[in-house]
């Protein structure tokens, strides 16, 4: 399988917290809204403000819980507002396969790692979030990785993650031409606070990217 699946790069925005990041990112396009379920980031929100941002999203918008090691019964509390789950600690392929909600899984871009065997030990993924490695810390690293790493083709669709912004990501897209983009603190003016113009020019050069 084509690591791009189809020929329109999907665009997830995460780590909203405002209900007017939430609305804004719907306007600008977004496919994916991702909300951090883990206690440990600067960026999360607990289940009753999980609660009152998914109502926001309308039809057609994935609702994306993003969850660190976490038990099965944390997740089960959230899954009611979600349609998607994103693992991203080192969850092994049994435990992400507890949850009631299709889910993919974040690998971080550490040296050695095997994308295909991963790709195939996560068989039941909906696809794998490739994020940059940095020692101690899950996600959010405002980094980028060498994107060459990636292999033309995997088993999985790839969501390229680590440190995208309007400046890079035409670049990404053209070099990797991944199914999805992922994008929290390029589109931010603090942690945790979205701007709206960095969302919509996010969007905009994404879009740019895949025109002949």
């Amino acid at each position: 399988m084509s690591r791009f699946a189809t020929g329109r790069t999907r665009v997830k925005i995460c780590g909203l917290t405002r209900a007017e990041d939430v609305d804004a990112a719907v306007a600008a396009g977004a496919d994916a809204l991702g909300f951090v379920l883990w206690p440990g980031s600067q960026r999360a929100i607990d289940v009753e403000r999980l609660a009152q941002l998914a109502a926001r999203v309308p039809a057609f918008v994935t609702r994306v819980g993003l969850f660190v090691d976490q038990s099965p019964e944390v997740i089960h509390r959230c899954e009611a507002h979600l349609d998607l789950v994103q693992y991203h600690g080192d969850e092994t392929p049994a435990l992400c396969a507890l949850g009631q909600r299709p889910w993919i899984k974040a690998l971080r871009m550490r040296e050695g790692l095997d994308l295909q065997a991963a790709a195939s030990a996560y068989e039941a993924a909906r696809g794998l979030l490739l994020d940059a490695y940095k020692p101690g810390v899950p996600g959010g690293t405002g980094d980028t990785f060498d994107w060459s790493r990636i292999p033309a083709t995997l088993a999985k669709p790839v969501i390229l993650a680590g440190g995208l912004t309007a400046t890079n990501v035409g670049e990404a897209i053209r070099a990797v031409r991944p199914y999805a983009v992922d994008v929290s603190g390029g589109v931010e003016r603090s942690r945790g606070i979205k701007d709206p113009a960095r969302i919509r020019a996010f969007i905009d050069h994404v879009f740019l990217a895949q025109q002949p």
